[in-house]
Formats: C-alpha cells, structure tokens, sequence
C-alpha cells in the first residue's frame, strides 16, 4: 500500500516563541552562521512551506533557536486508498454495450 507523506514547517511559529516576529530579524542571525540570504529568501523561508532546504540552513535555523529538527519540521504520513478505476459501472454511465447500439440498415432493391 502506498503512503502519502506531508510535512509542516514550524520556522514562523519558532521564530514567534522566541520573540522574533519580524522576519529581517533572522538575516544577520544566519549571516553569524555563514549563511547569506537576502530579504526576499528569507520571507519565503519563514512564511512559505519550502520545497528544498540545505542541510545547512536547517542546521543553522535548530542552532539559532536551539532546537531540533524534529521542532522545525513536523511529519505526518497516511496510507493512501487505491483510486478506484473509471471503468466500474455506477448510475450515472450507461454501458453502452452491443445490444443497444443501432443497427445498420440493409437497403432493398423492389424493382427486381
């Protein structure tokens, strides 16, 4: 069976328990830490769930915060039901099968 694995990422609600509620608060605490983001980066790090991030601004974020990666990103999987196909009959689809299909007309000659 397939799962479906999503995550939440917590940056916004850690900066908010710290005190930080401005997002250019967190530029020069990365800088202390080698890394270097500008304005923009760093308001889509914080207000939008990032699709990659390097190990090292994780890394960098669980030291400013002093936290674990476990408190910044907070996982959640689910099994995922199969899909059931298109080809199952319910009320709304008519089957439409050889018996109810017309049939082809045969033009007799009478003259003959």
């Amino acid at each position: 069976m397939k799962r479906q694995v999503e995550y939440t990422w917590r940056l916004a609600e850690l900066m908010a328990a710290r005190g930080l509620h401005n997002t250019t608060g967190l530029i020069p605490l990365l800088a202390e830490r080698g890394i270097e983001l500008s304005r923009p980066q760093v308001y889509r790090l914080v207000n939008q769930r990032p699709e990659r991030v390097s190990l090292q601004v994780i890394a960098a974020i669980c030291d400013i915060f002093s936290c674990g990666p476990e408190d910044l990103i907070t996982v959640t999987a689910a099994d995922v039901r199969a899909r059931r196909s298109g080809t199952t009959n319910s009320p709304k689809v008519i089957d439409l099968n050889r018996t109810v299909r017309p049939r082809r007309a045969r033009v007799i000659n009478n003259d003959g």
